[in-house]
């Protein structure tokens, strides 16, 4: 290995250090041909994760490794409905795939891996309720528990074939009790996310019958 090809893979490997999981254009921004990773994985010193997409091999991976790689191949997406719950711990239920909120005008990405399956939110519930939480060194956008509670009602399946491909109302009940009991969600925010997505007069039944008790 000439000196040039080692610093590239020090700082190659500096990078993924620091990130965590990083995507080719990375390390070509950074300075660091195609050509140095493609060897560098052929020696094993980088793991391809999928098409573009890089890790170090003695990476530790965290339970929710496939948003940490989800986030990396969407960035601008946000993680919601059955993924976010399980994210928050208020399911038992464990996604088949990643559900992901894109924009309503934005280009659907093409992914192989990990499945994703995509949700278009309008720019007003889109841009409500993110919070930023940092898998294995990638910030990962995610949806509040108060927020995916309600975007779970939203998307239930008794809405008819729009939603054919949603969580269903059950899931929404769960998130709704376990988010209240665990003190992951206020009253309050979920009246207030609510209102504003439109589907308060769904929501409140459920909602003073959880809360009825105090």
């Amino acid at each position: 290995m000439s000196v040039g090809d080692q610093t590239h893979q020090e700082r190659a490997i500096s990078l993924l250090r620091e990130r965590g999981i990083a995507r080719l254009s990375e390390f070509i921004a950074a300075g660091i041909t195609s050509t140095t990773i493609a060897r560098m994985e052929k020696r094993g010193v980088v793991l391809q994760l999928g098409r573009g997409l890089y890790q170090l091999p003695d990476a530790e991976l965290d339970a929710n490794h496939s948003l940490a790689e989800a986030a990396k191949r969407v960035p601008r997406g946000i993680i919601c409905l059955v993924s976010a719950l399980a994210f928050h711990e208020l399911t038992d239920t464990i996604p088949s795939r990643i559900w992901m909120a894109i924009g309503s005008t934005d280009r659907r990405p093409k992914i192989e891996s990990p499945p994703i399956q995509f949700v278009r939110f309008g720019a007003k519930m889109l841009d409500a309720g993110i919070e930023e939480h940092v898998i294995e060194g990638v910030t990962v956008r995610i949806y509040s528990p108060a927020k995916t509670v309600v975007d779970l009602f939203r998307y239930r399946r008794s809405e008819g074939r729009r939603f054919q491909q949603s969580t269903g109302l059950n899931l929404a009940i769960e998130g709704l009790r376990e988010a209240l009991r665990s003190g992951k969600a206020r009253p309050s925010e979920i009246v207030s996310y609510a209102d504003d997505a439109g589907v308060w007069k769904v929501v409140q039944p459920y909602l003073e019958t959880l809360t009825a008790n105090g």
